[in-house]
């Protein structure tokens, strides 16, 4: 899978190599560029051409929506998550409206960062699947609620966990991903052949997932996982 690449500009440079070194600890992204003033960013956003940009809000020589205003003038498809010190309501409202993603408030906890860009992800792998939306799947692409048949993340029986599982549904976007055996989705999220298993066992109970079995080429039989179709 291509990694997502990411630009970081962030003024200070201890924060923008935290916010680098958290990026590489999230699965499927590649930071490509760190950037510490208004005029670095722009010429790194237009040569390096990322995928997404970690965007702080006051930097020297302008500010971060004026940064995401001039790339949309300039015809850049770039996404951004916003991430400042900033509180007010109108900056949150300026974001939005100028398309950010995400909008995270400093100092930058790992598992909200993590959980940001998981979701970004997903958002971006539901987009490229060539499929008409239902929806179900725009209501899920806009505000984050499931699409199809959701699986409750409240409730959820022991030894599952709700962040882990979102990680596994999103192995699956739609009924067109394709059937995976437990062992590939654990090497997917990086977790054991075991764990990814009582995930995906509860998926299939939650009306999430449906499962078949498949015999290899040694005749072993194997069970594989897919979205369900209906």
């Amino acid at each position: 899978m291509i990694p997502i690449r990411v630009l970081v500009v962030e003024d200070d440079p201890r924060i923008a190599d935290l916010h680098r070194r958290f990026a590489d600890r999230v699965s499927g992204f590649e930071v490509v560029g760190l950037a510490t003033d208004f005029a670095e960013a722009v010429e790194q956003a237009e040569v390096l051409e990322p995928d997404l940009i970690l965007l702080d809000l006051y930097l020297p020589q302008g500010n971060g929506l004026e940064l995401l205003k001039q790339l949309r003038a300039e015809g850049s498809q770039v996404d951004v998550i916003l991430i400042t010190a900033a509180r007010e309501a109108d900056t949150l409202q300026d974001a939005l409206r100028g398309g950010v993603f995400d909008y995270i408030i400093k100092p930058v906890v790992f598992a909200r960062f993590e959980e940001s860009l998981q979701k970004y992800a997903a958002f971006r792998l539901r987009l490229t699947e060539d499929a008409a939306l239902e929806q179900a799947d725009v209501d899920h692409l806009l505000h984050g609620r499931g699409a199809g048949h959701s699986t409750p993340q409240s409730g959820v029986p022991k030894g599952i966990d709700p962040l882990t599982l979102e990680k596994v549904q999103a192995v699956f976007p739609t009924a067109k991903s394709p059937a995976l055996s437990a062992e590939a989705v654990g090497l997917a999220l990086g977790v054991s052949r075991s764990t990814a298993r009582r995930y995906l066992e509860y998926l299939v109970s939650a009306g999430f997932l449906e499962a078949d079995v498949q015999y290899g080429t040694v005749g072993r039989p194997e069970r594989q996982y897919q979205r369900c179709r209906s």
